[in-house]
Formats: C-alpha cells, structure tokens, sequence
C-alpha cells in the first residue's frame, strides 16, 4: 500500500509529526508529489545509510 505522501507532508508542515523516512522503492512516487507541493522549500530531506531520506520541516527565512 503507498503512503499518502501529501498527508504526511501536511502533517509535517503542521507539526502532527517531527519528520517521516522514503524507502529508495518509495522515492520516485513521492518526489512527483513532493515537486507538486506548494510548501517543498520547507520540507528537507536528509540521506540515511541504505538509501533512505528522513524529511523534516526547516522554514524558509
């Protein structure tokens, strides 16, 4: 089952959560929405070991 990327990302943005984690499976789904999203420049993402990017909020000064 696929994540509801924008969910998480409206959950970030309004605090619900501190970051979520992409799987490289993941990655190509989410960036099309990611690109799409009117908030990315505040969403970061950081590379973990194995591939995986942890995104959290960081607001735009």
């Amino acid at each position: 089952m696929e994540k509801d990327y924008q969910q998480l990302m409206e959950d970030l943005r309004t605090g619900k959560i501190d970051s979520f984690v992409i799987t490289p499976e993941e990655f190509m789904a989410f960036q099309v929405q990611y690109r799409a999203n009117q908030f990315r420049q505040e969403i970061v993402g950081t590379a973990k070991r194995g591939g995986e990017i942890e995104y959290h909020l960081e607001k735009v000064k």
